[in-house]
């Protein structure tokens, strides 16, 4: 019997995939627990269409990165932190710091966990921060770090 996946099944297939299974497992098992439907010619047109939909609405959620990204590019965030000699901060500037700076100083808010820093900037000086706003989508946001 040929099925279309609702969820993923371990050893059969993804979830959205058609595969062709026993007809006891089928009977049996995937669609009494909602694992899987029969694919008949209706449900998998639908099936193209939601795949479909989810291909355009990615392509949309990539362009509105790019777009973002391309604005985050020309921005700069200044942070003020006290320091001692030699120009080593007393604490450290987080992405949870940088988060909040941007936030305040451009109106613009970015998750803390979309910042991909190894460690914490501990010293005086400009950086560069790696944003991941999207798959393949990442800018390099400037940080100037003062005393």
């Amino acid at each position: 019997m040929i099925v279309i996946l609702l969820k993923d099944v371990k050893g059969t297939g993804k979830a959205g995939d058609v595969v062709k299974v026993s007809d006891g497992f089928a009977r049996n098992m995937l669609i009494p627990k909602g694992l899987a439907t029969e694919a008949t010619g209706s449900n998998v047109k639908s099936l193209e269409k939601q795949k479909a939909l989810a291909e355009e609405k990615k392509a949309q959620d990539r362009k509105r990165a790019e777009e973002f990204a391309e604005k985050l590019s020309k921005l700069s965030v200044d942070i003020a932190s006290k320091a001692g000699e030699g120009g080593r901060l007393f604490g450290s500037i987080t992405s949870m710091d940088i988060a909040c700076a941007l936030k305040e100083q451009h109106k613009i808010d970015v998750d803390k966990k979309k910042f991909a820093m190894d460690a914490p900037l501990k010293h005086v000086g400009e950086f560069e921060v790696l944003i991941k706003l999207y798959q393949d989508v990442s800018v390099k946001l400037k940080v100037n770090v003062t005393a």
